[in-house]
């Protein structure tokens, strides 16, 4: 767990605010006896989680594909090659969204924006020397080694998280 007892309680807030938010058919599926609280969340979410990622076009058209996702700090961060269609993507647009479910058990809802952790050009994101670390750690060696690689935080401003355990 990475979260402190600010972020759990963000993330708290967030979960609630955006089921809230959800439209009557979507919280008649996520009931309250379903609904994951932060720390229901984090444990669902804890090590490396592949996400189908949304992005959009140029021309408007939505584009989804999968991405390493580790949940840190209450938000997801993911990576791919900077030559990437998504990292065009979000380069031009840093809207985008993220899925992750496992069957008919858990699911993970994200809309939001991105931040470039290890941008090209200008100073990195002052989380990215410890998220980078994380991943040394998780893959067994940098990033940086597999090539131009750039990294993201989905800054979430809509978050639904659900089980089907009660």
């Amino acid at each position: 767990m990475f979260e402190t007892r600010t972020e759990i309680e963000m993330l708290d807030a967030l979960l609630a605010g955006s089921r809230t938010r959800a439209t009557a058919h979507l919280r008649a599926i996520v009931t309250a006896e379903k609904a994951l609280d932060a720390a229901g969340t984090i444990a669902a979410l804890t090590g490396m989680r592949i996400v189908a990622l949304a992005t959009v076009t140029a021309r408007c058209e939505p584009r989804i594909s999968a991405a390493d996702g580790h949940f840190l700090h209450g938000r997801w961060v993911f990576g791919t090659d900077r030559a990437a269609a998504k990292a065009t993507n979000l380069a031009a647009r840093p809207a985008a969204s993220a899925s992750y479910t496992e069957g008919e058990t858990v699911g993970v809802w994200t809309h939001g924006h991105v931040t470039t952790l290890n941008p090209a050009n200008g100073p990195d994101d002052p989380t990215w020397p410890e998220v980078l670390a994380h991943l040394t750690r998780y893959y067994g060696g940098s990033p940086y080694e597999w090539g131009e690689i750039v990294y993201y935080r989905l800054e979430p401003t809509w978050m639904i998280a659900y089980t089907s355990d009660e």
